[in-house]
């Protein structure tokens, strides 16, 4: 696999990408986790939430998605809800590269706040929180994700096009998180994937 593919993969699935790590001299107090002012969803139904969603629209600054929003594919999601809740939420996403459907399988670890979780990266640094901050699980559902203190946010939908006071609201939100309108991006509404066999499923 190639190095575009990477940067699909981390702009489409894993979201946020990295620019570059903060730094600098002597060792400072650790600061508030942007993610730790979003409020998950309370009392989070799971086997609610469980089920196909559509990818609409992500807020990111990452500077690939800003370069290439144009080659953004439709995207599906399929979310299963764990058996106990010390399992994970298995997530499988649908996508195409080069025309092939393409199925990336990640699991999504509680933690010990409700709606929000851990996606284990290659090191801690490389881990990926995931807070679900809004959803009515019947049409729409609003994801933020960070790593190493980025931001990113996804809209997703149980149909491939949603209402304009949906649209509206996630646009509202992501300027709460510095996103302009040049920051957020709207993803296919035609084109998805069905399945993918065997070959092209890829296990995070």
């Amino acid at each position: 696999m190639g190095q575009g593919w990477l940067c699909v993969v981390m702009v489409t699935v894993l979201v946020p990408c990295v620019s570059g790590v903060r730094g600098g001299r002597g060792r400072r107090p650790p600061k508030e986790d942007p993610l730790d002012k979003i409020t998950p969803v309370k009392d989070l139904n799971l086997a609610k939430l469980s089920g196909k969603w559509f990818l609409i629209s992500v807020a990111s600054k990452c500077q690939y998605l800003r370069d290439n929003n144009f080659r953004v594919e439709s995207t599906t999601v399929t979310l299963t809800a764990p058996s106990s809740p010390s399992s994970p939420l298995t997530v499988s996403t649908l996508r195409k590269l080069n025309l092939q459907c393409w199925d990336i399988r990640q699991q999504y670890l509680p933690t010990r706040t409700s709606g929000r979780f851990l996606l284990k990266g290659n090191g801690p640094a490389n881990d990926i929180h995931i807070v679900i901050g809004e959803t009515d699980y019947v049409s729409y559902a609003i994801l933020y994700y960070q790593k190493r203190r980025n931001i990113s946010m996804k809209l997703y939908g149980r149909a491939e096009k949603l209402p304009d006071d949906i649209l509206d609201k996630f646009e509202q939100l992501a300027e709460k998180q510095g996103f302009g309108i040049d920051f957020v991006f709207s993803f296919p509404k035609y084109g998805f994937c069905l399945s993918a066999d065997e070959k092209h499923t890829l296990n995070m």
